[in-house]
């Protein structure tokens, strides 16, 4: 999520299930963005002086029923739990 952080703002946070098709976030242009947040970091045994960076990741936006649906485009739909709203792109 670090990487993509320039990219647009977030509607999941990096501990959130995530699957194929999911709408994860606003692009800062007009199109549609596919990107994979499942890809993750490099684990080695070579150890660098400088170890990692702190990442700040900015909070998820968090939308409530009403504003889900009105965010909604013609080609997504809404995935609706007990537990979470989901985004999705519509094939």
């Amino acid at each position: 999520l670090n990487r993509l952080q320039d990219r647009g703002r977030f509607f999941v946070s990096s501990s959130d299930i995530i699957y194929k098709g999911q709408v994860i976030g606003e692009h800062n242009r007009d199109n549609d963005l596919a990107v994979n947040l499942v890809k993750g970091k490099q684990l080695t045994n070579m150890r660098k002086s400088g170890s990692d960076d702190a990442m700040k990741i900015a909070p998820k936006t968090e939308f409530s029923l009403e504003e889900s649906m009105e965010y909604i485009k013609d080609d997504e739909y809404l995935e609706i739990t007990p537990i979470s709203l989901r985004m999705r792109k519509i094939k």
